[in-house]
């Protein structure tokens, strides 16, 4: 196992699996948390892998995910990034709605091997990026999409800033939350909002009411 290759990792501690909110999408997702965070600390902890975040579909991108299905023509025809990608479900979604072409970023590799997976299983084709795209210019995508990037102070607010820039150029940046802390406040605007069934295990409910907001340039 400690020879495992990422994808191997993926299938041998996930399940080809839907989501109430996405019955049209499948992804390999972990049945339960505690066994797949003790594999992951067991088997790669020599690799400084960060946490699992990979094997969960978390509200906000189920949330954007819903919105693209219910309205292609956000994407249809356009380059799309799903930022901070995880799974791969944002982008799958946005493929599945007509995109012309998908990034799909992470820094995790279990998640870019997870992406690579999930499509596969969608039979869509999206490209996994591995790199930290933050700060950077982003020439040639029309639509940044991102769900649940502000869990953490620093991050959320390197983030939005830089996805404040980016809105600047005429990309439609739109971000999915549950509430989570450190959205921000204002500069923002909401374009719909999604029930999202959720775990116990991640969450301290059961459903969450999710918004997608549209990230305004100036702020």
């Amino acid at each position: 196992m400690n020879n495992a290759s990422p994808q191997d990792f993926v299938r041998d501690n996930t399940a080809l699996t839907t989501t109430p909110l996405l019955p049209e999408i499948q992804l390999h997702l972990a049945t339960e948390v505690t066994p797949l965070w003790q594999a992951t600390e067991e088997t790669l902890a020599a690799t400084n892998l960060p946490p699992p975040y990979w094997a969960f579909a978390w509200p906000g991108g189920q949330a954007v995910a819903r919105l693209l299905l219910d309205r292609p023509e956000l994407v249809a025809g356009r380059s799309v990034l799903d930022f901070a990608a995880g799974t791969g479900l944002v982008g799958i979604a946005a493929m599945k709605a007509g995109a012309a072409r998908v990034q799909c970023c992470d820094i995790d590799r279990f998640s870019l091997a997870a992406i690579a997976l999930n499509a596969e299983a969608n039979g869509v084709e999206v490209k996994a990026v591995s790199a930290d795209l933050v700060g950077r210019p982003l020439p040639g995508i029309d639509v940044v999409l991102a769900g649940d990037v502000c869990y953490e102070k620093p991050m959320a607010e390197r983030v939005t800033a830089w996805l404040r820039e980016i809105a600047t150029t005429g990309t439609l940046v739109l971000l999915g939350d549950p509430g989570r802390a450190y959205f921000p406040a204002g500069g923002v605007e909401k374009v719909a909002s999604y029930t999202v069934p959720t775990s116990l295990e991640l969450e301290d409910r059961e459903a969450r009411e999710t918004a997608i907001w549209r990230l305004l340039a100036n702020a």
